[in-house]
């Protein structure tokens, strides 16, 4: 089975985090562990570290359910000296928080070189970046999110996700997240059955199963192929619902989060339920077949 969720709010404190994720009837979720629009935050309590492991334990939610994602501000592939480090220094601290939390993986958006360097030295600063970051945190897994493209963002290709793995030196360390409406956008067609098995092979010949840890499952409000990163809901917009049936009816991604991050969280129980259903109903194809 895969771990459906939502991108929930830690507002009051990261020991809501779960609390509002069992609200919603999410079997994994995603939330910011300090506030994504600051480069500074106050430490965590041992309080609030308690609080949240607490939680985390009486909702039922184990170290593979929990994605958070690193703060929108950082760009491990700044092309100056400034910048980088400030984004390092950004990374490591969301990293530490991580490992205070007891979480095991956290998601981040690659970077962009803003338009002064090449895609390929600017991927070779992330690599270096995750590296040095990673050598100082034990336990926590940097997981690797594809973009749409949109303006000098790195990451939207195969390719790029396929040389981030082969150039960092802590291969074991570092997986993949891909959200679907960054693939359509960037040009991977999902639309129909036969598209997602010519793009989901696509990324196995490229990247490979192995280095994937999560899915964003989201609609795109963008056209195909346009690079541009608005998320839809899952029923609405551009994408189509046939990649979702896919993804909740194949076994290769059983025990990954999925996570939702559609525009309009009034809807995420319904849309929760809705993958919930597309994955039980495989279950019982497969138990019916079994049974012949």
């Amino acid at each position: 089975m895969q771990y459906v969720g939502a991108h929930v709010s830690a507002a009051g404190g990261v020991h809501n985090a779960p609390l509002n994720a069992r609200r919603i009837g999410a079997d994994a979720f995603a939330f910011f562990t300090r506030n994504q629009r600051r480069w500074r935050a106050a430490p965590l309590t041992e309080e609030e570290v308690a609080a949240f492991r607490a939680n985390c334990r009486s909702c039922g939610y184990g170290p593979s359910q929990i994605l958070p994602h690193d703060s929108y501000l950082i760009n491990l592939g700044h092309p100056d000296p400034e910048g980088l480090a400030r984004s390092r220094a950004a990374f490591l601290e969301e990293l530490e928080r991580c490992a205070q939390l007891g979480i095991a993986m956290l998601n981040l958006h690659p970077g962009a070189h803003l338009g002064r360097s090449s895609e390929a030295d600017c991927l070779a600063r992330i690599a270096e970046s995750l590296d040095e970051a990673l050598s100082r945190v034990p336990g926590v897994t940097a997981v690797v999110e594809n973009t749409a493209g949109q303006g000098t963002s790195v990451g939207y290709r195969f390719e790029h996700l396929a040389m981030l793995l082969e150039r960092v030196e802590q291969r074991e360390r570092v997986g993949v997240c891909l959200d679907t409406c960054h693939l359509y956008a960037a040009g991977y067609d999902l639309r129909t059955w036969e598209a997602c098995e010519a793009t989901f092979s696509e990324f196995e010949r490229i990247v490979g199963f192995t280095a994937l840890r999560a899915f964003h499952l989201n609609g795109s409000k963008a056209r195909f192929g346009s690079r541009v990163d608005r998320h839809h809901s899952l029923h609405a917009g551009e994408l189509g619902c046939t990649v979702f049936e896919y993804l909740m009816g194949d076994p290769r991604f059983d025990g990954l989060p999925m996570i939702l991050e559609t525009v309009d969280p009034a809807r995420w129980p319904e849309e929760i339920a809705w993958l919930k259903s597309l994955a039980a109903a495989r279950a019982a194809r497969r138990t019916q077949v079994r049974s012949r």
